[in-house]
């Protein structure tokens, strides 16, 4: 145990100081980094030895990092740019799937698979990692509703991706019979149900929040409200059971953890703002009281209390959000030292043809969903206009992560492409994780200048 606590603060040591002095995001840094570990230092697995064992790994962690993520998010950016990440989120990810089962066939010819099977292997590799977007943006200076439109689709696509591979594909997979009945049905039903479970979860955790003033309960109280959100969602069919509900029927952890984090968030933030304004309004009356020729003592301290009060306390949220990032950082260093331990080279060797053909294409769908969206965002003024620039970011950002090995466990071990799938999506993470890295720092990097002109834009007009 101690060997693991040295490599992980080890690794993570060295790849924050690639991201602070060469400017190489944390990814791409921890990727290397473990790579190096466990092929010349450290042979044995650390903490998995075969990909069943790192997808229940990344069940375990990918909370934290969903509400890391997620506590960067406000309703105010929700309500604003909500038609646009609904579309990016849900639309471009359907449509994406949709234009994938037209193709599949110029890709895959060879494989003869059924739309079922597309539709599987297309959810896997839509799904993006919002960990490293995050990383990445948070290494330079964009505008701001730019950032929210990456970061939140990052989010949101993923409980699109998962939903549409779980409720449609391998359903179908199974033999279910896929109708646009069926399809609408669903989509509402766990979209919708997810988002409402989500809500009622965060609100009972802001009532245990309230009985805290202790920062490390505090921070353990929105860890539960985001990990119960998860869990109750992933097994909803258990708490149908109990109320002789008699359903299979299970909703969408991972959107369930994102709405219980953004209602926590949102409550967070007005406290934040009411305690900034107080704070204001007692500073205000403590200048002017202690001009005052015969200023009262009693009063002055009564306002120097509160104000001490006010601080603390908004101190107090400012680092439970800072520890709590700390714990995804973590989080995050134990998947990529994992998943190099999984990678087996000869696979992605032998497959090396389709991996290539699947990057290539699903890069070729992003961008024209991307530039779909681009067209749409400048016709109308609902929408958040989206320049050749910010075209450039969002369709670069769709870096993939650990959630698409999730699915891959997910699959039926007696489907008969299954070694093909596993080897087309482990090369397409890492794929995109080194290719469309290079590519947005090298997009924000050549205009930085101008991005910094929209920041300009953007804070006059607010």
């Amino acid at each position: 145990m101690v060997l693991v606590l040295l490599s992980i603060a080890g690794i993570l040591y060295f790849a924050l100081q690639l991201e602070d002095k060469f400017k190489i995001p944390s990814p791409l840094g921890l990727i290397g980094l473990s790579f190096v570990f466990h092929y010349f230092l450290h042979a044995s697995p650390l903490f998995t030895s075969n990909p069943a064992e790192f997808s229940l790994l990344v069940l375990f962690l990918l909370p934290v990092l969903l509400i890391s993520d997620s506590l960067e998010l406000t309703v105010k950016d929700l309500k604003e740019n909500g038609l646009s990440l609904f579309y990016l989120s849900v639309v471009a990810v359907s449509l994406s799937v949709l234009t994938a089962i037209f193709t599949a066939d110029l890709i895959f010819a060879d494989y003869q698979l059924s739309a079922a099977a597309v539709i599987v292997l297309f959810a896997m590799v839509l799904a993006t990692d919002p960990v490293s977007v995050v990383s990445i943006f948070s290494k330079f200076s964009l505008p701001h509703r730019l950032k929210i439109l990456a970061e939140g689709e990052s989010l949101f696509n993923d409980a699109t991706a998962l939903i549409i591979f779980v409720f449609i594909g391998i359903y179908a997979l199974d033999g279910g019979d896929i109708t646009a009945i069926y399809v609408a049905e669903i989509s509402v039903m766990v979209i919708l149900g997810s988002a409402v479970l989500g809500i009622l979860i965060g609100y009972l955790g802001l009532l245990v929040l309230k009985t805290t003033e202790n920062r490390t309960a505090e921070i353990m109280v929105i860890l539960c409200t985001g990990y119960g959100a998860f869990e109750i969602s992933e097994h909803f069919y258990t708490l149908l059971n109990l109320f002789g509900g008699h359903s299979h029927l299970h909703l969408s952890g991972i959107l369930s953890c994102i709405m219980a984090t953004i209602t926590v968030q949102h409550m967070m933030t007005k406290t934040l703002r009411e305690e900034t304004s107080r704070l204001g309004t007692d500073e205000e009356a403590l200048q002017q009281e202690a001009q005052r020729n015969k200023p009262s003592r009693k009063l002055i301290s009564g306002l120097l209390t509160r104000i001490k009060a006010t601080i603390e306390e908004r101190d107090r949220h400012i680092r439970t959000k800072e520890d709590i990032q700390l714990l995804a950082v973590i989080a995050n260093t134990i998947l990529f030292v994992a998943m190099v331990e999984i990678i087996d080279f000869k696979l992605l060797w032998q497959y090396k043809s389709e991996i290539l053909a699947m990057f290539l294409a699903t890069t070729i769908i992003r961008a024209l969903m991307m530039g779909k969206f681009a067209i749409i965002t400048n016709q109308t003024t609902k929408m958040t206009n989206v320049n050749f620039r910010w075209w450039g970011v969002l369709t670069f950002a769709g870096i993939k992560g650990g959630l698409s090995i999730v699915m891959l466990m997910m699959i039926p071990p007696t489907f008969e492409h299954l070694q093909m799938f596993q080897a087309v999506v482990i090369g397409v993470i890492l794929l995109s994780t080194f290719i469309y890295s290079a590519i947005l720092i090298t997009i924000i990097t050549k205009n930085k200048q101008t991005f910094r002109l929209e920041m300009e834009d953007e804070h006059h007009s607010q």
